[in-house]
């Protein structure tokens, strides 16, 4: 069976967590984490790669025991290591020490003391006030954690749009290969570009029906065929992903594309507009009486009801109905406009790559700029720059700009915002800089009105540019930090600072709906990927899906900017 590379990462960053719960050697579990996400951020297959003969242990962070244990899991499907680790240290541990406010150390505490094992026993304990009586807990940690344990039991399981990438698009290319199919394509969350997605719904056309759901029930992903009929069919994969395949008639292709790309919202609203119309629009098509008018391609069922073709990333009724029947709907943005990148890492910092090899790789990408933003000193974990080193970097960036021809690094830094408001850098360093991206990285749980104070303040000094990971979250890992982000917005607007549209799959922070009101309220954002790799560079279009979600256009975002204009916009006055 396929071994994706969500499930390398998986294994490694599970091993990493038993190891840390076990009280391992820090360099070891640091070497699994990295290897984790050196693995995740790759934009080709592992397996692929095995299988073309590449030498795992040139990849940044893997060495040759790293890559004997990356081909074990591509051959066997398992980690040896880790079955070892887990059979030491039962149940969901490692899902455990990723909760906030636990962490290994309590987890193994937990487990020690009181037996807990998983989310179940977790929720228990809280429940019956055990917790807080343990060394180093207390009644607030308890009460955070009965908090989070009821949301995730609570809550759908959804995967990132990146995770859901590695899974569709080999399923569309197996469906290809068919006999007779035409048209295969995921309408659903996943054509709507959403930060997360549930399940994914393909559609396809064909000569013949049941040999597509035969090759479709017998992909060698699938653990379980939860149904199969002669136009519709429903599995589940080994990653516990569903999928449904539908065969719909030519006739009724767009029709079907519509109504299965969703929103439930938004088709509502356009069936609304139908019904005033005396239609009936539904997944067969567009009807007046029995009669069936249109349907072969969504453009056919939006001019029915008057309407221009909407973009699978506004159909959420948001107002794009509206604004449909204005003629109003926003020139999107869209990957060829971004001209360069402005918050990337080097391994001066945290990154994994040189700050000419990040150069290199985006001049490949065409484009014309890059910001080279390394952590300030605060963030010692990963080796933030102290005012001697990030001096040097500076003077290596003017040295490689003169190499360059049609293309500039921007002297940028990711600079911690402190808990008082102040910034972690003098003014004399700030002043050299071309850009800021400015974040919180400690302290998320100050109260509302005191992180909305903190960010506010930060943003009075001068040179702050851009405010990074505007909230803080963590998809299926972190909640958002709590910010008034409509009165952050508006100091932004007032001071000419930006804000960052985040395209790390885990992050994609700003949210679609902040997108949407960074729009109205005339806030210009910054689309970064955050790389810590080249490889990394590739996550710009899902911050591009995100703002087109957010209604964002090429004007409304920085780097679609020339190198002079967008300079321009980072001085304040």
């Amino acid at each position: 069976m396929p071994v994706h590379n969500t499930d390398i990462a998986e294994k490694f960053s599970r091993l990493a967590e038993l190891l840390e719960i076990q009280g391992a050697n820090p360099f070891r579990i640091r070497a699994y984490r990295k290897a984790a996400q050196t693995i995740e951020s790759l934009p080709h297959s592992v397996a692929s790669m095995l299988a073309e003969g590449a030498d795992l242990s040139e990849l940044p962070g893997i060495g040759e025991d790293l890559a004997a244990k990356i081909q074990e899991i591509v051959q066997t499907g398992h980690l040896s290591l880790l079955d070892q680790v887990s059979s030491q240290l039962p149940g969901q541990l490692a899902e455990l020490a990723k909760i906030p406010s636990l962490g290994p150390k309590r987890v193994k505490l937990l487990y020690d003391t009181l037996g807990i094992q998983d989310l179940k026993g977790l929720a228990k304990a809280a429940q019956a006030g055990t917790i807080r009586q343990l060394h180093g807990f207390g009644p607030k940690i308890e009460e955070k954690i009965l908090a989070e344990t009821n949301r995730r039991s609570g809550s759908e399981q959804r995967i990132k749009i990146s995770t859901a990438e590695e899974f569709a698009e080999p399923i569309l290319d197996y469906l290809r290969s068919a006999k007779g199919v035409k048209d295969p394509i995921i309408a659903g969350s996943y054509r709507r570009r959403k930060d997360t997605i549930g399940d994914l719904d393909i559609l396809v056309t064909c000569t013949q029906a049941k040999p597509v759901m035969d090759r479709f029930v017998a992909y060698d992903e699938v653990e379980t065929v939860v149904s199969k009929g002669h136009t519709r069919a429903t599995v589940v994969l080994r990653s516990g992903l569903q999928v449904d395949l539908r065969v719909v008639p030519e006739d009724s292709y767009g029709a079907a594309l519509q109504y299965f790309t969703g929103s439930k919202a938004h088709n509502i609203a356009v069936r609304s507009l139908a019904v005033k119309k005396g239609l009936k629009i539904n997944e067969y098509g567009v009807f007046r009486g029995e009669t069936r008018i249109a349907g072969r391609t969504e453009e056919e069922v939006y001019a029915q009801v008057g309407l221009p073709y909407i973009v699978p990333e506004l159909r959420e009724n948001w107002g794009e109905v509206e604004a449909g029947l204005r003629h109003a709907l926003p020139d999107l943005i869209t990957l060829n406009a971004i001209r360069g990148d402005l918050h990337v890492h080097s391994k001066a910092s945290d990154g994994h790559f040189s700050i000419k090899d990040m150069a290199l790789a985006a001049q490949e990408k065409g484009y014309e700029y890059l910001a080279i933003c390394d952590h300030s000193q605060r963030v010692t974990i990963a080796h933030g720059l102290n005012a001697k080193r990030l001096a040097a970097q500076l003077e290596e960036i003017d040295r490689l700009n003169d190499t360059f021809k049609g293309f500039t690094l921007l002297k940028g830094a990711e600079v911690d915002i402190l808990e008082d408001g102040s910034l972690d850098l003098s003014d004399d360093l700030l002043s050299r800089l071309d850009l800021t991206v400015c974040a919180i990285h400690y302290k998320f749980n100050l109260p509302r009105a005191k992180q909305t104070e903190r960010i506010i303040r930060a943003m009075d000094h001068p040179a702050f540019s851009i405010l990074a990971h505007p909230t803080g979250r963590m998809l299926n890992e972190r909640e958002p930090y709590e910010i008034d982000m409509e009165q952050v917005m508006a100091a932004a607007l007032e001071r000419g600072c930006y804000l960052e549209i985040n395209a790390q799959p885990v992050r994609l922070d700003l949210t679609d709906l902040h997108c949407k009101m960074a729009k109205d309220m005339g806030v210009k954002a910054a689309i970064s990927t955050d790389a810590h790799r080249t490889t990394d560079l590739d996550f710009m279009r899902f911050g591009v899906g995100q703002a087109r979600r957010g209604w964002l256009e090429p004007t409304e975002i920085l780097n679609t900017r020339r190198l002079k204009e967008l300079k321009k916009l980072f001085r304040r006055t």
